[in-house]
């Protein structure tokens, strides 16, 4: 994994950890000296109270980022990672508030700096960008977005660009804007796909060609960085997508996980012209909720389907609810090579649909994939077949997960919803080290560098260290 990160460490990160779950999205950190036992009042080197957010903190030299929002503003923070004493905060106006999972928040998407500049995204605002003194250098407005649960992706940097995925029930789009003015220098739609939260990793092909993955609804897909144009892709991804992917040299490592989407939870719907033949009593070539047959209707929400809020199914949204009902769960690898097109069925080279994770993103290390899904359920398996080596409960951490593991010092972190921190020791036969307790929720995930990790609670962020000698 190490020479994965150190490939792009010249193109994107510059910096310790310096985009969502660091290094390319990989979780892995080269730090030492990180404890196995922390907690609230054990092995802290600081803690700074914090506005609510769910956004991971992010890392360059001696200054972290955090978003965070209260009342109507949304706040951009830069903290001293000695002290934890807070350099300058930065507030826009709350101007509008789109809809959202309780689960989600204004301030859900991790900045990314490039070293010196911060870049941030707020859903219910758009993008901006602040110096290192806290100027601000540039904004972008964007949207309104029609996400269902709310938006989630993270931008993330590459060279001249940013990058930022933009999935939702309209109109999905893959954006790159100059990192220097704010101006947008391509936009491609994604129009096979519809509300996802998947944050973009970055992928060099053989060729050298350098190009950004990003997981969404069904499909896993490949653009060319220097103009977005669609390389590749890989259906049978399940529908709304969480996880990033992670790249390991000419591998990709894919998640995608949705309610109803486990094995023996498929249920098939007829083609549109075949549905409306049947179903369509006001013949107005739509399907309305009070149309569908009682085996046909959908579970859950039914503005979760009607993408358009029209109260009727249309040929495009009909499609998606069909797949949606199809998909699958599924962990994959796929080795792209230098191909182009649809490579289902040519380049996938192993899945496993079984111990899916449900938001978390999948952790490689040392040949060995890690996943780790609600209940505490924490699976190993092999990276180059996908067998699975061990798949057990965490003891004293059987809860939900949302925050993505991260490795560093021999040791790997998961943090659950309630705050518990398991530690564990990794390999196939992974065991756990302890378990501690921040006594409080944990969403973000954690941040890593030098003989620290940062940890962002519900209240406050934390500096996990070793005590100094007495």
């Amino acid at each position: 994994m190490r020479v994965a990160c150190l490939l792009f460490a010249s193109l994107t990160f510059p910096a310790d950890w310096s985009s969502f779950r660091g290094p390319n999205g990989s979780g892995v950190a080269e730090a030492t000296g990180i404890p196995s036992e922390f907690g609230p009042h054990k092995n802290i080197v600081w803690r700074t109270p914090v506005a609510p957010g769910s956004s991971s903190p992010v890392l360059a030299g001696d200054s972290l980022y955090l978003t965070a929002y209260e009342n109507k503003e949304l706040h951009t923070l830069k903290i001293d990672a000695k002290s934890g004493g807070i350099l300058w905060r930065r507030i826009i106006p709350h101007t509008r508030s789109e809809a959202r999972h309780q689960l989600n928040n204004p301030a859900s998407p991790s900045p990314v700096t490039d070293g010196a500049n911060v870049y941030v995204f707020f859903s219910d605002f758009g993008l901006l960008s602040y110096g290192p003194d806290g100027n601000e250098r540039w904004r972008l407005p964007l949207g309104p977005f029609s996400n269902f649960h709310g938006m989630g992706a993270s931008p993330i940097l590459a060279g001249n660009k940013l990058i930022l995925v933009c999935d939702q029930d309209t109109v999905s789009y893959l954006l790159a804007v100059d990192i220097n003015t704010g101006k947008q220098l391509w936009k491609t739609p994604r129009q096979a796909v519809v509300h996802g939260f998947a944050t973009a990793s970055l992928f060099r092909a053989p060729s050298g060609e350098e190009q950004i993955i990003v997981p969404g609804s069904y499909l896993l897909a490949a653009y060319a960085l220097a103009d977005g144009k669609e390389l590749w892709s890989v259906r049978g991804l399940s529908w709304q997508i969480k996880a990033t992917a992670v790249v390991d040299g000419d591998t990709i490592y894919a998640t995608g996980w949705a309610p109803g989407a486990d094995p023996g939870q498929a249920k098939p719907l007829p083609p549109f012209e075949e549905a409306v033949k049947q179903a369509d009593t006001n013949n107005d070539g739509k399907l309305s909720n009070a149309e569908l047959p009682a085996p046909w209707k959908h579970g859950g929400s039914w503005t979760a389907i009607d993408l358009d809020n029209d109260g009727a199914l249309d040929s495009r949204e009909w499609g998606f609810y069909r797949a949606r009902r199809e998909a699958n769960n599924v962990n994959m690898a796929v080795k792209p090579g230098n191909a182009r097109g649809d490579l289902t069925s040519t380049h996938v080279t192993w899945k496993h649909q079984r111990m899916v994770p449900e938001v978390p993103s999948p952790l490689l290390l040392d040949g060995v994939l890690y996943t780790v899904k609600t209940g505490g359920i924490f699976t190993s398996m092999l990276a180059s077949t996908g067998e699975v080596k061990k798949s057990a409960r965490i003891p004293g951490a059987i809860d939900s997960y949302y925050s993505s593991p991260v490795v560093a010092d021999g040791k790997l972190f998961l943090c659950s919803e309630q705050g518990k921190v398991a530690v564990l020791k990794p390999g196939g036969e992974w065991q756990v080290l302890q378990v501690n307790d921040f006594e409080e929720p944990i969403y973000a995930t954690p941040a890593i560098a030098g003989r620290r990790m940062y940890i962002r609670t519900a209240s406050a962020l934390y500096a996990v260290g070793a005590a100094p000698a007495k």
